[in-house]
């Protein structure tokens, strides 16, 4: 097999304008974004009022000390954080208990484990003392009935039926109060064909069938998974019982619009005169667990599907390229040709089909057949995910990034409030919430703007920080954008939010909310023309010119309640190597913690403390998992929890109630240039090709993960 490791992008020399990564990443993840112009091209750079201020059971390694590398035996794993979560009754339930959260588990919030050496290792890494193990993986039977998999007897029948392709969001719902049984629901966010069908040699070349196996292996897979004895492993449950496994796919799933643009002209299409129902759902990026037991998934990266933006009316030619949709060719970079398949994907057709595709989608993992809906009511832009918090009025909250350079953070804050109680019928009233409330995009303003300079040295005051407030673009039904309308505002709320002068931050990601303390938690991946010629400079949110290792943004909303419609903020980490002077880490010790760099997905343990998963790692070093206390003298200490094979993205993560079990998702590992499956840059985790993973990880004591 070729030495592959000299070959990715990310570990040796960047291609020009793709942050370093393989041209099959920039190509399949956001359909060459660098090589089109920045969308947002709007001329309202914030300068802010100046605040005063006083591998099944191989591939895996596991680690001691910084240095050495153990080779171990590996087990299912699973990282993640305690999100909303809740217990559901003994009894298989027909609805979730709504009230029964599952309780952080007591821990002292240090972090014990040793951190584990920056590796390019085609394996999953954990500390002594930790084991691992692969869930689920691509091909492997979701419904029951789903045929065994093999590489070269792929159908799109069989794959509708199979574990999707590139898992990313994953959250995991009880079943039972012993935490004996579980459902893991998972996003398949994107496909790489070269690493999926032998032979492969241009999307031009596939068949129809092998486009629409593309199709069905985008989407969601609700999985039943029940806890290995008294274990942190976990593993799906037998066919016999998999009373809730479920498909949700690109190709053939009807989802139904709710809010104030369902119905709109903008969203009727010839197959839908209505404007309310959709089939399928796209590029599914980062998510969101509700406290009434829904799960909410982010439409990111749609833009890449489409073709015929040329032939588009010339109306709303704005508002496609504004998305990042090519408005002068028919075949833009990286088409994945899906209108070979489906005309809908045509915008010389179907010039609509676009607007359908961008928005937070809700599911109810407990309900089998119910049919998953899309919340106009959040606004439509390149979600990374959604994360839902509870006001002090018990109204609903919810977080979003928009995961392109320049754009925004936003927050949406429901017109209803939640009902506490556990019946069936509170249940279905809090499944509404989402469809109607205010709409907010984030405008950020500085204590020490005259002293940035690019360069992310910090202040002489000490922090990154200032104050901001909630510019709220929507109210229930009504418009707080001049010169445009509700449906204008939600179906292209990236260029209300231009007109309303919101902040520039560098690909705002993934947005999690502390469940100990409430305080908001942005990552902001990177973003290497911050500064560049015409484009916006370094701010004292954004402190990096030519910023390709991200940072990540703590916001404490005014009087502690996330409902609120100002905040404070201040800079947590400024993410890359401990030595360069212009990182920060809180102001911990830099001699002491772990290297990272592309900061994309968060979550919490039971402690309070924050994890969070690399993608696009620009230290030389593969991906991985990261752990970091927000209290105390540890405050800053970062240390590398695990690293994920060669070529791959670390996602997720989550962490289960109990704190004994941290599950991640290995998305598109071996993803480097030049890697087919005859010729794989990855053999995780079959020694075969690479499979893209749901990993779980524990401790061999049985205590919590991390602390």
């Amino acid at each position: 097999m070729p030495d592959f490791r000299r070959l990715l992008p990310v570990i040796g020399t960047a291609q020009r304008g793709h942050t370093g990564r393989s041209a099959m990443t920039c190509q399949y993840r956001c359909g060459n974004a660098c090589d089109h112009p920045v969308p947002n091209g709007s001329d309202n750079e914030y300068l802010g009022d100046i605040i005063s201020t006083g591998l099944t059971r191989r591939g895996l390694v596991r680690a001691g000390a910084l240095g050495a590398l153990v080779v171990g035996a590996a087990g299912t794993g699973l990282a993640g954080a305690v999100s909303p979560a809740f217990a559901g009754p003994e009894a298989e339930p027909e609805v979730p208990d709504a009230d029964m959260a599952a309780a952080p588990a007591a821990a002292s919030g240090a972090l014990t484990f040793k951190p584990i050496p920056p590796n390019q290792l085609d394996a999953l890494v954990v500390p002594n003392g930790y084991d691992s193990a692969v869930v689920i993986r691509w091909g492997d039977a979701v419904v029951p009935g789903a045929p065994a998999f093999g590489v070269h007897k792929q159908t799109w029948q069989a794959q509708l039926k199979q574990f999707g392709y590139n898992n990313d969001y994953l959250t995991v719902l009880p079943l039972d109060r012993r935490g004996d049984r579980a459902l893991l629901v998972v996003n398949h966010e994107y496909t790489n064909e070269e690493l999926m069908f032998p032979g492969f040699t241009s999307h031009d070349a596939l068949t129809v069938d092998q486009v629409k196996i593309a199709m069905a292996a985008h989407g969601l897979s609700v999985v039943e998974i029940e806890r290995v004895g008294r274990t942190g492993e976990w593993r799906p449950v037998n066919e016999g019982g998999r009373r809730y496994n479920r498909r949700i796919t690109a190709l053939e799933t009807k989802f139904i619009m709710d809010g104030p643009a369902a119905g709109s002209p903008l969203l009727q299409t010839k197959a839908d005169p209505s404007g309310t129902t959709v089939i399928g759902t796209l590029n599914n990026c980062a998510g969101g667990t509700t406290p009434w037991g829904t799960v909410l998934s982010g439409e990111e990266n749609f833009n890449q599907y489409f073709v015929g933006g040329d032939q588009a009316p010339e109306a709303i030619k704005p508002g496609l390229a504004r998305y990042g949709i090519d408005t002068t060719k028919r075949y833009p970079s990286g088409s994945r040709k899906w209108e070979r398949a489906d005309t809908r994907f045509d915008l010389a057709a179907n010039p609509n089909e676009a607007h359908r595709f961008g928005w937070v989608v809700e599911i109810d993992p407990y309900t089998p057949g119910s049919t998953p809906r899309k919340h106009t009511a959040l606004g439509r832009f390149k979600h990374e995910g959604a994360t839902i918090a509870v006001a002090k009025d018990d109204r609903a909250v919810a977080y979003m990034g928009d995961d392109e350079r320049f754009d925004y953070l936003y927050k949406f804050v429901s017109d209803k409030r939640m009902d506490r109680g556990r019946s069936e019928q509170a249940r279905r009233h809090n499944m509404t919430l989402l469809e109607s409330g205010t709409l907010y995009v984030a405008k950020f303003e500085y204590t020490s703007a005259s002293e940035i300079d690019g360069s992310g040295k910090l202040p002489s005051d000490g922090a990154f920080n200032g104050r901001g407030s909630w510019i709220p673009l929507v109210r229930g039904n009504r418009s707080l954008v001049p010169g445009m309308s509700v449906e204008e505002v939600l179906v292209f709320t990236r260029l209300a939010a231009d007109k309303m002068g919101a902040t520039k931050m560098d690909r705002p990601e993934d947005v999690e909310v502390n469940p100990k303390t409430g305080k908001v938690y942005a990552a902001l991946t990177n973003n290497t023309q911050r500064g560049t010629a015409g484009k916006a400079a370094a701010d004292e949110a954004n402190p990096r010119n030519a910023n390709k290792h991200g940072h990540i943004v703590e916001i404490t909303e005014a009087g502690g309640d996330n409902g609120a419609e100002s905040f404070s903020w201040d800079l947590l980490l400024v993410c890359g190597d401990p030595k360069d002077p212009n990182t920060y880490f809180a102001g911990y010790d830099k001699s002491k913690v772990s290297p990272i760099s592309c900061p994309d997905n968060v979550t919490f343990d039971g402690a309070g403390n924050l994890w969070i998963s690399t993608d696009g790692n620009q230290l030389g070093s593969n991906d991985g998992l990261f752990a970091v206390p927000l209290a105390g003298p540890e405050r800053g200490h970062v240390k590398q929890f695990l690293t994920v094979p060669y070529g791959a993205e670390t996602c997720g993560p989550f962490i289960t109630g109990d704190g004994r079990s941290v599950f991640v998702n290995v998305q598109h590992p071996g993803e480097v240039d030049g890697a087919r499956v005859e010729n794989p840059a990855s053999t995780w985790p079959d020694g075969d090709f690479a499979k893209p993973a749901v990993v779980v990880s524990w401790r061999l004591d049985g205590r919590p993960v991390g602390s």
